[in-house]
């Protein structure tokens, strides 16, 4: 399982125009899940995500959580994490989990976000997503179990 987390200071993403996921202040999460993930990696994940500490205090150094500033979840699945462009120019997805698989992982990681008390908003899985953001910083910070 794959997570690029992405401070920000506004995200969205939208579905067929509408817009399905919204957050000011927190973490745009983009999901990917590979064949053979687990939920006990999804644990490890959500722990991780849910105590990261990247936002800045008051001396200017990354110390502070989502808790701490009252951020918020905007997680949106990616299988595109799992392309592979070692031969060739057009990547492979073979390492990348079948919805069958990915979607249970995908909802779970979501509801133990929340039950974190961490507000969490999502895209569609599988859907054609429009995803918008301001980074804040930039930070992005990319973590694999």
């Amino acid at each position: 399982m794959k997570l690029v987390v992405q401070r920000v200071k506004k995200a969205e993403v939208k579905v067929d125009g509408n817009i399905i996921g919204k957050i000011d202040k927190g973490f745009l999460v983009l999901i990917g899940i590979k064949v053979g993930d687990t939920k006990e990696q999804a644990d490890y994940l959500v722990k991780k995500v849910c105590n990261l500490r990247i936002f800045t205090d008051e001396n200017n150094k990354m110390n502070l959580s989502l808790k701490d500033v009252n951020g918020k979840l905007l997680i949106v699945s990616q299988f595109t994490l799992y392309g592979n462009c070692n031969d060739g120019n057009r990547p492979s997805f073979i390492e990348a989990a079948k919805p069958e698989e990915a979607i249970p992982l995908y909802e779970y990681f979501c509801n133990e976000c929340a039950k974190k008390g961490i507000e969490v908003e999502k895209g569609i899985f599988g859907a054609d997503m429009k995803v918008k953001l301001l980074n804040d910083g930039p930070v992005t910070i990319v973590i694999e179990k």
